[in-house]
């Protein structure tokens, strides 16, 4: 039985959506390249499973509240003993649920499909045995904080009645097993569509299919599911493979076919091959077509820059053709792409606000500040290109993402390996710093892509991992100040130790390189965490000045604000800062963007990565979402990405330019809404609130001079640590608990 206060929360989440439900549209004025016309189906795996267990109340509660109003809800239908239909995924109970507890010497083994296979099955319990059985998350990198919340087993009579779903798909996976049990799917089918609606029957099975064809409501359309392409079928003995290729025959018993997305874009190594024929040849014998394995949380092709709408894009537009649905586990998603992002056109105008600002060019796809990242950049629709100076020995200013030549080249397996420094006031560890090569020297070096994610094995564009080639600051604003949509923003960082040790000027650098390329000073950006540097520029151009807060915050006091104000008209903080979190759950929101906005102060809002780790479970595994919820939900002024390209799609939202009428999957989600559903046993500990920025983290020394005679130093030693400073003083030591955070939460479900 499910848990009663989890009902009354789950309905409450629901409750802020439930308003937009009738202003959900389907972008019905557009022309498909489906079969009939019409925009394609947002089928629901399991409901919501990409964060509830599959087939739960919560699952399909939410599907039916976040996507298109045509849904379709998807049962894969298990018999009990005493032929009550059940939706559950797996013909196997033990994977994704509580019946191991509840029944400990109940595991059987049984032949599925000729392997004989253990686990605990329905065929051996009855309903009623079944009651105190709940349902709980059976893939183990997603979520279980639900698992306390005790949904029990749904029949698809409680599913058609309880939601009245638009449309019920009911999946039969394994009828010749459970006729070898003496019990017959068939006519359980048959019974259960005459009392209730059934949109859509799948199976995998012809004989099945074929079995029923006649027998129920001609209003129920018959789908046959091929497998994989070598599986065999069991009531033919084909394989797959080869009744693919006699679509003629499939339309003798079914009037569509649903497939696994390669059988129509295949890859190879995670990058797409050229798309099969399978659309149209099916679209010709009058058979719609419908996709499966659709999940944001699983790699995508390399090719989609892990966004999932832009992978649904090129199912449903982008492709040349249209499937006629899709099968999700996060319904949210196409449901966006099919309203929200298809027929765009490339004229479409922006509807929501942000700057899309890049982190280091297109380095979601190209290593970062090289000619490749920027140029992409500029191709993809970023607004403003950033530049992060960095000093070479001899006084070069350059391009690139950090200090430290390790993060992001080859120059650890270099000649230049042995000028490995530690410098404890620059960084932890050691490294290889850009003032220890010149530029001659580092023009020779392979730059390598950042894949900060790749302890989830999840890495980026790994063939262009060594392209492009690095860029002078000269270099970065002549390829630029002709674009004149664009502006640049350059960053310094770590001015104080450059002029103080290495005797490098690096703000005089820019100026100078700024000077001397003519750029339009209303479109140039100066940022820094260090209030000294942005001095250093007030009074001598009008230069946008924008104040880079490193540090996680909660507040910030009103002697802090009126110092900002003083030398910056524009503030960039984590979004931490903004909704902060535990264990990937929001926790609430901040007052920070409200109090940097009510002194005139411009807030971005640092970093909005693609990968679905990067993002806490609120945000459904979607970038997209993620972005909207801080546009309309907490009102940033700018996006701050390595993937500049999925944050200007959003700013072109059709959704968004429908006022009151915005449909609910493009609402911003609540904070804290999430973990409000969470039951005690299973809420992540409570974590001490971020600090409260004040005047003392903001005021910073004056920057040193740059002597006329260099300073002796060596390309190895040691240098000594300077006492530590205040927050954003220069020098300081970066740190981020983000990784740990996420391994120790993924290490945790792995026990489960």
């Amino acid at each position: 039985m499910c848990n009663s206060r989890a009902l009354v929360l789950l309905a409450l989440f629901l409750q802020s959506l439930v308003a937009l439900v009738s202003a959900q549209g389907s972008n019905a004025t557009a022309q498909w390249q489906t079969l009939s016309g019409d925009a394609p189906l947002v089928i629901a795996h399991g409901g919501f499973s990409g964060l509830f267990p599959d087939s739960s109340y919560a699952a399909y509660s939410l599907a039916l509240i976040t996507s298109l109003p045509n849904v379709q809800l998807w049962c894969d239908v298990q018999l009990t003993k005493d032929e009550a239909g059940i939706c559950f995924r797996d013909l196997r109970l033990d994977n994704s649920s509580s019946i191991t507890n509840q029944f400990e010497k109940g595991q059987k083994e049984y032949p599925v499909n000729g392997v004989r296979t253990k686990g605990w099955f329905a065929v051996d319990y009855t309903l009623k045995q079944l009651a105190d059985v709940v349902v709980t998350q059976g893939v183990y990198s997603r979520t279980n904080k639900f698992d306390g919340n005790l949904y029990s087993f749904l029949t698809i009579d409680d599913v058609a009645t309880q939601f009245k779903p638009p449309g019920l798909w009911l999946n039969v996976q394994h009828d010749i097993f459970y006729n070898q049990h003496n019990l017959s799917m068939r006519n359980f089918i048959i019974s259960a569509s005459r009392r209730v609606v059934i949109s859509y029957i799948s199976s995998p099975e012809v004989g099945f299919l074929r079995s029923i064809k006649g027998r129920i409501s001609p209003k129920t359309k018959l789908v046959f599911r091929f497998l994989t392409q070598d599986e065999i079928e069991p009531s033919t003995n084909q394989t797959y493979g080869s009744l693919l290729k006699n679509l003629t025959f499939i339309k003798t018993f079914a009037s569509g076919i649903l497939v696994p997305k390669f059988y129509i874009w295949p890859e190879v190594n995670l990058y797409l091959e050229p798309q099969t024929s399978l659309v149209s040849d099916a679209h010709k014998e009058k058979l719609e077509v419908f996709a499966s394995e659709f999940m944001n949380d699983y790699p995508l092709s390399y090719n989609y820059s892990y966004d999932p709408i832009a992978e649904y894009l090129n199912f449903i537009e982008t492709g040349g053709f249209s499937v006629d649905g899709v099968l999700s586990d996060f319904p949210i998603t196409p449901s966006e792409a099919i309203d929200c992002f298809a027929h765009l056109g490339k004229n479409a105008r922006g509807q929501a606000k942000p700057l899309v600002i890049s982190q280091y060019g297109a380095s979601g796809d190209y290593p970062s500040c090289t000619n490749l990242a920027y140029e992409n950049a500029i191709a993809d629709g970023v607004d403003v290109i950033d530049c992060p100076v960095q000093m070479s020995k001899d006084g070069t200013p350059f391009c690139f993402s950090s200090i430290n030549l390790i993060d992001s080249t080859t120059v650890a397996q270099s000649p230049f390996s042995s000028r490995t420094r530690s410098i404890p006031q620059i960084k932890a560890g050691t490294g290889i710093f850009t003032f220890s090569l010149t530029w001659d020297e580092i023009q020779t070096l392979t730059p390598s892509i950042s894949s900060p994610f790749s302890d989830f094995t999840l890495f980026r564009n790994p063939r262009n991992k060594n392209s492009g080639k690095f860029l002078t600051l000269s270099e970065f604003l002549n390829m630029t100040k002709n674009v004149s949509s664009l502006s640049v923003l350059i960053s310094i960082e770590h001015a104080g130790y450059l002029a103080e040790e290495q005797n490098l000027g690096v703000t005089d650098a820019v100026l100078s390189a700024l000077s001397k390329a003519s750029f339009a000073e209303q479109k140039v950006f100066i940022q820094s965490s260090n209030s000294s540097v942005l001095a250093k520029f007030q009074g001598k151009e009008n230069y946008k000045l924008v104040y880079r807060i490193e540090e996680k915050i909660s507040d910030i006091d009103a002697s802090s604000l009126d110092d900002i104000k003083k030398f910056a008209s524009s503030v960039v903080v984590n979004k931490d800062s903004v909704f902060p979190e535990t264990e990937l759950f929001l926790t609430g929101t901040t007052n920070v963007v409200k109090k940097l906005q009510s002194s005139n102060l411009s807030v971005y809002v640092e970093t909005f990565n693609n990968e679905f780790v990067s993002q806490p479970w609120d945000f459904f595994s979607d970038a997209t979402v993620e972005i909207n919820s801080y546009v309309m939900g907490a009102n940033i002024d700018g996006v701050i990405t390595p993937f500049p390209k999925t944050a200007a799609r959003y700013k072109k939202n059709q959704c968004l330019g429908r006022g009151s009428k915005i449909p609910a999957y493009m609402s911003p989600v609540q904070p804290d809404s999430l973990i409000q559903l969470i039951t005690t046993p299973y809420l992540p500990p409570a974590e001490a609130p971020n600090p409260v920025l004040t005047e003392q983290d903001v005021t910073e020394p004056p920057l040193p001079s740059v002597s006329s005679t260099p300073p002796a130093s060596s390309p190895g030693g040691s240098a000594a640590a300077p006492p530590p400073k205040s927050p954003n003083a220069q020098p300081k030591v970066a740190a981020s608990s983000f990784l740990l955070t996420m391994a120790t939460l993924l290490a945790a479900l792995s026990l489960f």
